[in-house]
């Protein structure tokens, strides 16, 4: 009798163990997919920053881009009121500074939009005046007024053209005036 109490006794301890044993299997594999969450939620938290941190750093270049733009517009119109004038030294001073201003820029990802004689496009030009030109079936850009500029494959800044447009044919008016 008393072996027969030690095997019942046996068992309930075995059949506690295993109950122990398949506790503690799901708690760690509670644990570890929690594990797994958190690793996936620092991954994510770590390409947001770095997305966030890109993000901020391309505003900043933005921004100062395109204030040095504007100083290189100005040291071009001055570049142009200086020509012809008796101070050499000077003029030549401002196409010196003007030239590494753009090569600086130039060397950031900064582009000048290429506008004159090209079609006109209204994605990258900003027409301030239009005048009729010849018959080729397309608006031409016939003055830069201001230089357009790219920052890395990007519109920084529209060019201000003159723009030719082109005539209608003789068939294209008569529709129109239908």
């Amino acid at each position: 009798m008393e072996s027969k109490k030690a095997e019942d006794g046996e068992t309930d301890k075995l059949e506690v163990l295993e109950r122990l044993l398949s506790d503690e299997r799901k708690r760690s594999e509670e644990l570890l997919t929690r594990l797994k969450y958190s690793q996936a939620d620092l991954e994510n938290y770590r390409k947001r920053a770095d997305r966030e941190l890109r993000e901020a750093a391309e505003s900043l270049a933005n921004g100062l881009v395109s204030k040095l733009v504007v100083v290189a517009d100005e040291l071009e119109l001055a570049l142009k009121h200086a020509e012809g004038g008796a101070n050499g030294e000077l003029t030549e001073g401002i196409r010196m500074v003007s030239g590494n201003l753009r090569a600086a820029l130039q060397s950031v990802g900064v582009e000048p939009i290429e506008a004159l004689g090209k079609p006109f496009d209204p994605a990258l030009h900003e027409a301030v005046e239009k005048s009729q030109g010849a018959a080729d079936g397309s608006d031409r850009v016939v003055e830069v007024l201001r230089t357009g500029y790219m920052f890395r494959g990007k519109l920084l800044r529209p060019s201000l053209v003159k723009v030719e447009l082109a005539r209608k044919s003789a068939q294209e008016e008569a529709k129109s005036d239908e």
